[in-house]
């Protein structure tokens, strides 16, 4: 994942729970560099090894954790520069999420080692889409789950998900039933 992830997992933890707890994270975590540089790869494993280090000393679940990073993540990008590329995915929920492949194309090109998860939305109505998520990273799910209730935020609708099917027939699936009002 590239140094921005990283980074919004540090000013989140930063911002809840305060400087020294980050450090603590780091060091738990093995990571001795100061910072990390935005667009830069570093390996999952760094990561997830974050991830982990903050749930053993926040004494939060990981899985929360990540939910909570996802709907972070929404107005950290926005806050981060990339409020413009958002707003040019769409202009209401069902928008943004059709077009969420063509919004990781054009990150790709700042970014050419992103390797983004990939979406498809079927059977749209008024007030509830299907969205099927795609990774080759396992354990990404509740990262989802937080970033489509912070897009809810962002378009002003509360959403409920409802998890439909897991491991459809390619086995990196999940299909999600969406509501919003």
């Amino acid at each position: 994942m590239y140094g921005i992830v990283n980074r919004a997992i540090e000013e989140l933890i930063v911002e809840k729970f305060g400087a020294e707890k980050w450090e603590e994270v780091k060091d738990k975590a093995g990571f001795k560099s100061e910072g990390f540089m935005t667009l830069k790869p570093y390996a999952d494993e760094l990561t997830f090894q974050l991830v982990a280090a903050a749930s053993e000393i926040l004494n939060i679940p990981a899985d929360a954790l990540l939910e909570a990073f996802g709907e972070y993540w929404i107005l950290y990008t926005a806050e981060r520069g990339y409020g413009e590329m958002l707003n040019l995915a769409g202009d209401t929920l069902p928008s943004f999420l059709k077009n969420l492949n063509m919004l990781h194309g054009r990150v790709s090109n700042l970014m050419p080692e992103l390797a983004p998860p990939q979406f498809e939305c079927i059977n749209e109505q008024e007030n509830s889409i299907d969205l099927i998520y795609r990774s080759h990273r396992n354990g990404m799910v509740p990262m989802l789950l937080g970033l489509i209730k912070g897009l809810g935020k962002r378009f002003g609708k509360e959403v409920v998900i409802q998890q439909v099917e897991n491991n459809i027939s390619d086995k990196t699936a999940v299909i999600f039933h969406l509501t919003w009002s």
